[in-house]
């Protein structure tokens, strides 16, 4: 009787999953919830050498190698798993030596990726309640002296005679109404939200006519909808303001990429939508969220940027104002939602997730 069939009962039973592998580390067996939390069964992936699986450098190979010879047990933090999907899979793992013949090791694994997501949302809350603080602090120092540099700019214009020094004067004003439009921008909406029955694909095919205009043609685009989306609470209006300032970004984007010599692809912007089931948005549990995906096929955001976009100032291209994705930030947030951004070479993800239920904090 080999080991695995002597505690598959006991394997079974147990509620994290579990990889057993050989002395030459191929997939002996996986439990239940090993075959739920990597999404394949044993019938697929027996035998199948665990490199095929487990995304990892060769040294922690030769590091799982050791464990099989020694005996020694270790664990390995933020490991990843690549699933038959494709996707990925960020998980902690406990190796360990398994059977009577000492030639099998168990893997004991728990997931990461629902930590690690709650930690990043919790991690741009903060972030959004600070830059909000800080704009409001900035606004109320800018704004006042502001005021008493235009009016004192309106003063002098009376004064004066001569045209030619008008224009002086003029330019001051000018460039005083422009600062206060920045910052009051910089704040974000500044009227409460009208809320209403809001369906999210009439949000999302506005946003697409307006681009189709803009974009004289030149832009395609791909739609995958979830028609089974129910109404939300939401203002719609400002909802359409939120999702233009990103596909405007992703349009820009995938122009300025697909200009390239190099480029073969046409520019290309996906909506995606999807509900998600008893969700977690920052420290809240939702019974039902809406997933909208942004996807855009440009260059990819630069990674030391990546992590700032959402601040106010903050912009990738060199004729940005760095405020739209911080007002977007700010429209989600009224709605109780969150705004979250993948990106790499070829594809920019923008995921916007909003309550599908009425909430109150």
């Amino acid at each position: 009787m080999s080991a695995v069939t002597e505690y598959k009962t006991i394997l079974d039973s147990l509620t994290t999953a579990v990889i057993v592998v050989d002395s030459d580390l191929r997939i002996d067996y996986l439990n239940l919830a090993a075959e739920s939390l990597l999404e394949t069964s044993i019938a697929r992936v027996h035998r199948v050498k665990l490199a095929g699986l487990l995304l990892e450098t060769n040294q922690s190979l030769d590091t799982l190698q050791a464990a099989v010879e020694t005996g020694q047990t270790y664990t390995r933090r933020e490991a990843e798993f690549l699933l038959a999907t494709g996707a990925r899979l960020t998980v902690d793992y406990s190796v360990a030596p398994f059977g009577t013949d000492g030639n099998h090791l168990l893997l004991e694994i728990q997931p990461r990726d629902r930590l690690l997501r709650i930690s990043r949302e919790e991690d741009l809350l903060t972030q959004q309640e600070t830059t909000r603080i800080l704009v409001r602090g900035m606004a109320h120092e800018i704004k006042n002296p502001l005021g008493g540099i235009r009016g004192a700019a309106q003063l002098l214009d009376r004064e004066l005679s001569d045209d030619s020094q008008k224009e002086y004067t003029q330019v001051i004003i000018d460039e005083a109404d422009r600062l206060r439009s920045l910052v009051d921008r910089m704040l974000g909406p500044n009227r409460a939200l009208k809320l209403a029955p809001t369906n999210i694909h009439e949000v999302l095919e506005r946003v697409r006519t307006l681009l189709e205009a803009e974009s004289r043609g030149r832009l395609n685009f791909r739609r995958d909808y979830d028609v089974s989306l129910p109404e939300f609470p939401g203002d719609k209006e400002q909802l359409i303001q939120a999702f233009l300032n990103i596909a405007r970004n992703a349009m820009e984007a995938a122009f300025d990429y697909r200009d390239q010599p190099c480029s073969t692809e046409p520019p290309t912007i996906t909506f995606r939508t999807r509900v998600l089931r008893q969700f977690t948005i920052g420290q809240k549990r939702h019974r039902l969220v809406c997933r909208v995906d942004i996807i855009d096929n440009g260059p990819g955001i630069a990674p030391d940027l990546l992590q700032n976009i959402f601040y106010p100032m903050i912009s990738g291209r060199a004729n940005g104002t760095g405020l739209g994705l911080s007002i977007t930030q700010s429209i989600i947030g009224q709605h109780h939602g969150l705004v979250e951004c993948d990106s790499e070479p070829g594809s920019t993800d923008f995921i916007i997730f909003l309550p599908l239920e009425e909430t109150t904090r």
